[in-house]
C-alpha cells in the first residue's frame, strides 16, 4: 500500500513543494511572461506576431491582447495574467506595466530567496513599499490637473495624448482629438455615467490614419435593401422581427380547389402585407429597420410607400441603433406608437473607400452613440488602431472619475524609486532588502523605454536619477535616444493618467504577493490524459 500523499490522491498527480520546486519555478514562469511583453512597452515598443489557436493573426504591441491570445497555462503566470485582465477591465490601459513590473518584482524576489530571506519577509517589505509608493504618488500629481472640464475637447485631448502616444506614436495628436470629440459627443449630463460602449469604431481599409473622422451617430458597413438611399429628418421604426408575411406557429394544410381560390389566397396575403406597411408609413416613419429579413413582397410595398429599408443582423448593433436614434425595438410587425419611433437627422448610403456604408448622423447631439471611422493600410493596422482608440476612450472614462495626471516617461517611477531607496535604508528589519528591491524594480519602466528607443539604458537611468536628486521631479526619458531627459508634460503635453498608474501598481503588487505566498503545488491527474500525464504547462515551467 502507498503511504503519505500517494495514499490520498489518485495515480498521475504531481506534487511540488519547497523553495526550489514551487517558489522558484513559479517565479521563473512569471519572468518568462514578463520578458515577452516588456519589449512592447512605450511609444517605440516592438510589435508581437501572435497566432492563436484558431489560426487568427494578431500583430500588436498591446499587452492585453498578447496575454489573452497566448492562453497562458502555467498557474502562477496565470495569476499575473488575471491581474493584467483586471487592470484592462478597470482602466482599459496599463496592462503592460502590470505584467512587466510584476515580472521584475518576482525576478528580484528570487535573488532575495536565494540569499536566504523567507518569502513572508519579502511580501511584508513589498507591501510596505507599495503603500508608501501609492501615498507618495498623490504628492507627484501635476499641479492644477485636479481641475478639468471634461466637455472641453481640446483639454481632454491633451490629457489622453500620453495613452495614445504609446500605442500609435506619431499620430497621437490626430487620434487624441478624434477620441476626445467622440467621447464628449456622447457624454451624459452626469459624466460619471459615461459608457465606453457608446463610442464605436468602424474600420475601412484604404487611405491613412490622418483621414479618420467622427460621426455623431452610427456607421454600418452594408447597403440598404431597397432603392431609397437617403432620408433627411426621418422618423425611424425598429423591428426585432422579420418584415415578411407571418407564418403560423402550428403546421396546417390549406386545400385549394380552384384557381379563383388560389388567387384570392394570394391577394389576401398581399392585402395583409400592404396593410402592415401602410400602417407603418401612416405613423410617420420614413425608415424601417429590421433585425432579421425583408420579404420580397414587403420590399415591394416599402418601395411603393417611399420608405427606406435597412437590415441589421447583429442584435448588439440593433440595440446601438436604437440608442443612436432613441427608438424602441418592437417584437411584432404592427403600427408603432409615437413614443416608439426614433429620429434621424440624416441617414444615407455613402461610399467610403469603395465600401458601401449606411451613415446615420444627428445634428443636435441627441444621439447617445458616436462612431470613429478608422482608415488604414491593412486589417492588422486597423485592429491596432481600434485597440488604441479603445484605450483612449477608457482613459477618458478615468478622467471623468479623477482628472489628475502624473509626469510621464518614467518620471513618476524614478521619483518613487529615489524616495523608496532612501526610505529602505532607514528601516531596521529584514524587509529593508525587499523595499530596496522594490525601488530597483521601478526602474524597469524608464530602462525599457530607453532600450526600446535604442538609447543606452544604463546611462539614461543614471541621468534620470541625477535629475531627480536635483529636484527635477518631472524629468522623464527623452525617446530621441541621446540619453538625455526632458519634462514631457512641459515640452510635448504628454502625461500619465493618475488612476491608471495607481491601479496598475496595486494590481501588480497584489499578484506578486499571491505568487510568493505559494509554497506547494499539487496537481491532480489531467482529465483525459494517459498514465501519469501532467496538465499542460505543469512540466514546462
Amino acid at each position: 500500500m502507498p503511504y503519505g500523499l500517494q495514499a490520498m490522491l489518485k495515480d498521475g498527480h504531481k506534487h511540488l513543494s519547497g523553495l526550489d520546486e514551487a517558489v522558484i519555478r513559479n517565479i521563473e514562469a512569471c519572468k518568462q511572461l514578463s520578458k515577452i511583453t516588456r519589449t512592447s512597452l512605450g511609444p517605440n515598443g516592438m510589435n508581437k506576431m501572435v497566432i492563436n489557436h484558431l489560426e487568427r493573426l494578431f500583430v500588436t504591441s498591446d499587452a492585453a491582447v498578447i496575454v489573452r491570445e497566448l492562453e497562458v497555462a502555467h498557474p502562477a503566470a496565470r495569476l499575473i495574467v488575471m491581474a493584467a485582465q483586471s487592470q484592462e477591465r478597470e482602466m482599459g490601459d496599463g496592462t503592460n506595466f502590470v505584467v512587466s513590473f510584476g515580472g521584475e518584482l518576482l525576478g528580484l524576489a528570487e535573488e532575495l530567496v536565494r540569499e536566504g530571506l523567507h518569502p513572508s519577509e519579502i511580501i511584508e517589505g513589498y507591501e510596505k513599499a507599495a503603500a508608501k509608493a501609492l501615498e507618495w504618488m498623490q504628492e507627484l500629481v501635476i499641479p492644477g490637473s485636479e481641475v478639468l472640464d471634461v466637455r472641453d475637447v481640446k483639454a481632454t485631448a491633451g490629457r489622453i495624448k500620453g495613452t495614445l502616444s504609446s500605442k500609435q506614436h506619431g499620430f497621437e495628436d490626430k487620434l487624441s482629438m478624434v477620441v476626445a470629440e467622440a467621447s464628449v459627443d456622447v457624454l451624459p449630463k452626469n459624466p460619471l455615467n459615461f459608457n465606453v460602449d457608446n463610442v464605436r469604431t468602424t474600420k475601412i481599409p484604404g487611405s491613412s490614419l490622418s483621414d479618420c473622422t467622427v460621426v455623431q451617430g452610427m456607421v454600418i458597413r452594408r447597403g440598404v435593401e431597397g432603392t431609397i438611399r437617403s432620408q433627411k429628418n426621418a422618423k425611424v421604426a425598429v423591428f426585432g422581427c422579420a418584415v415578411d408575411t407571418s407564418t403560423t406557429e402550428t403546421k396546417g394544410t390549406v386545400l385549394i380547389s380552384s384557381a379563383s381560390e388560389l388567387e384570392a389566397y394570394s391577394k389576401g396575403e398581399e392585402a395583409k402585407m400592404e396593410e402592415y406597411i401602410k400602417n407603418i408609413a401612416d405613423s410617420g416613419a420614413k425608415v424601417i429597420v429590421s433585425g432579421q429579413s425583408f420579404g420580397e413582397m414587403a420590399i415591394h410595398f416599402i418601395e411603393r410607400y417611399g420608405l427606406m429599408a435597412i437590415k441589421i443582423p447583429s442584435k448588439f448593433e440593433l440595440r446601438r441603433f436604437c440608442r443612436a436614434t432613441n427608438a424602441r425595438g418592437l417584437v411584432k410587425l404592427d403600427r408603432p406608437e409615437a413614443d416608439e419611433l426614433g429620429f434621424a437627422s440624416s441617414i444615407e448610403v455613402r461610399e467610403i473607400g469603395g465600401t458601401q456604408c449606411i451613415v446615420l448622423s444627428q445634428d443636435d447631439h441627441t444621439s447617445r452613440v458616436a462612431t470613429v471611422i478608422l482608415r488604414g493600410s491593412t486589417e492588422s493596422a486597423l485592429d491596432d488602431m481600434e485597440r488604441a482608440v479603445d484605450d483612449g476612450v477608457n482613459a477618458f472614462k478615468a478622467l471623468t472619475k479623477d482628472s489628475r495626471t502624473l509626469p510621464a516617461g518614467g518620471a513618476t517611477e524614478i521619483e518613487l524609486a529615489h524616495r523608496l531607496a532612501a526610505y529602505g535604508r532607514k528601516q531596521t528589519g529584514l524587509d529593508q532588502y525587499a523595499i530596496q528591491k522594490f525601488a530597483q524594480a521601478l526602474e524597469i519602466v524608464p530602462r525599457t523605454l530607453a532600450e526600446n528607443a535604442g538609447a543606452n539604458a544604463t546611462d539614461s537611468v543614471y541621468n534620470l536619477y541625477a535629475a531627480h536628486a536635483n529636484g527635477e521631479v518631472n524629468a522623464g526619458i527623452d525617446i530621441t535616444g541621446d540619453n538625455s531627459y526632458v519634462d514631457l508634460g512641459a515640452t510635448q503635453g504628454i502625461y500619465d493618467v493618475f488612476l491608471v498608474k495607481y491601479w496598475a501598481l496595486k494590481y501588480a503588487v497584489d499578484a506578486v504577493c499571491t505568487v510568493l505566498r505559494v509554497d506547494t503545488i499539487i496537481m491532480s491527474k489531467f482529465a483525459g490524459a494517459g498514465g501519469g500525464a501532467a496538465p499542460p504547462g505543469g512540466e514546462e515551467d
